[in-house]
């Protein structure tokens, strides 16, 4: 691979959105990383250029048999105006998980990193600076190849956008409402559940509308063979607090192995506080549910961070947690990890990486 960046800036700066303007995913920044890969070259030509659209041929087999891969990070800028990235290293570690799931071809991991660094610092003015915004980082790979043979692409292109986002609770936490999902399953173990492949979450969607259109948020997908066991609460790892312990399904070769999952189980055990990993069933919640051992659940995820549930309703039994109260518990995760996220809190873990001093 050729690891030689070069970096060509716009003469044309967008404007910038006003801070309560922000919203998720919704306006980009002036630049992007770019890379190429061509079978028996590798990847070549690693360089921040201008953000602009890509220009494919209609039969690029991205189009056609789905090989794509994504991840999901964030940069923070604390009150100090210091940048920091949180574990990007484990991100692009999860990448090549993705990349070698879908046949595609493995990135340098170290020179990712080291790339993501430079263009956040490239791009540093774009990162909102009010209390629980940040700028979010979307590095994905495609098939880029003309064919329609069906197989592995022989070339392939990387991409990473920046997005200024808005505060996930500006108004506040408050804990989601959640639908048990029968009908649907996420995924299955040998599938790609536990790649960050695009096909996932277009294959969600549709069950997402369904919860919706009766009150909830979200859905909570149960497990592709039984329909029984719990996997994910919509795009984000489950926990759940019973009597005074935290569950949390076990990775099974269909549940994504969250980067915030993670730090929160290396979190909860450096407080002392007993984390399991195992299977859960729904029987097993309710059961815990109807003796008033549950006392709190939360989802986990890069947008979120911490995102606490209220309210599930499985088959038609409602269980209301907490009070639909967000639990003292879930709301010390939250505040930990935002804390190192931002700079301002102890980071024993060694998690936070600074892009600007």
């Amino acid at each position: 691979m050729e690891c030689q960046l070069t970096i060509t800036r716009t003469e044309q700066k967008k404007e910038k959105p006003a801070s309560d303007k922000l919203g998720f995913g919704v306006h980009f920044t002036d630049h992007m990383f770019t890379m190429d890969y061509t079978e028996g070259k590798g990847w070549h030509d690693p360089q921040i250029v201008p953000y602009s659209p890509l220009t494919l041929d209609p039969a690029a087999m991205v189009f056609h048999y789905g090989q794509a891969v994504f991840e999901g990070l964030k940069a923070y800028r604390n009150q100090e105006g210091k940048v920091r990235l949180f574990r990007p290293d484990q991100n692009f570690k999860r990448m090549n998980r993705s990349l070698e799931r879908m046949s595609m071809p493995l990135i340098d991991e170290e020179f990712m990193v080291e790339a993501l660094k430079q263009l956040v610092a490239v791009d540093k003015e774009w990162i909102p600076t009010e209390s629980g915004q940040s700028l979010y980082i979307r590095p994905f790979v495609i098939a880029t190849e003309p064919c329609f043979g069906v197989r592995a692409s022989h070339t392939y292109k990387l991409v990473i956008v920046l997005s200024p986002v808005g505060a996930y609770y500006a108004g506040g936490m408050k804990p989601v409402k959640i639908y048990v999902e029968n009908n649907y399953v996420r995924a299955v173990r040998g599938g790609t559940g536990n790649a960050k492949v695009a096909g996932n979450y277009a294959g969600g969607l549709k069950a997402q509308v369904e919860a919706k259109e009766k009150g909830y948020e979200q859905v909570l997908w149960l497990d592709g063979v039984e329909n029984k066991y719990i996997e994910e609460v919509g795009s984000m790892n489950v926990f759940f607090k019973v009597k005074g312990e935290v569950w949390t399904p076990a990775l099974n070769g269909s549940i994504l192995e969250g980067i915030t999952r993670d730090s929160t189980i290396q979190l909860l055990k450096d407080w002392g506080i007993p984390v399991v990993e195992k299977r859960i069933s729904m029987e097993d919640l309710h059961t815990a549910y109807v003796n008033g051992e549950l006392e709190e659940a939360f989802g986990t995820g890069t947008a979120a961070v911490i995102s606490p549930v209220g309210d599930l309703n499985w088959n038609g039994h409602q269980m209301i947690i907490n009070g639909e109260k967000t639990g003292e518990l879930t709301t010390r995760l939250y505040d930990e990890m935002t804390g190192i996220q931002y700079g301002e809190r102890e980071d024993k873990f060694g998690w936070s990486v600074k892009v600007t001093e």
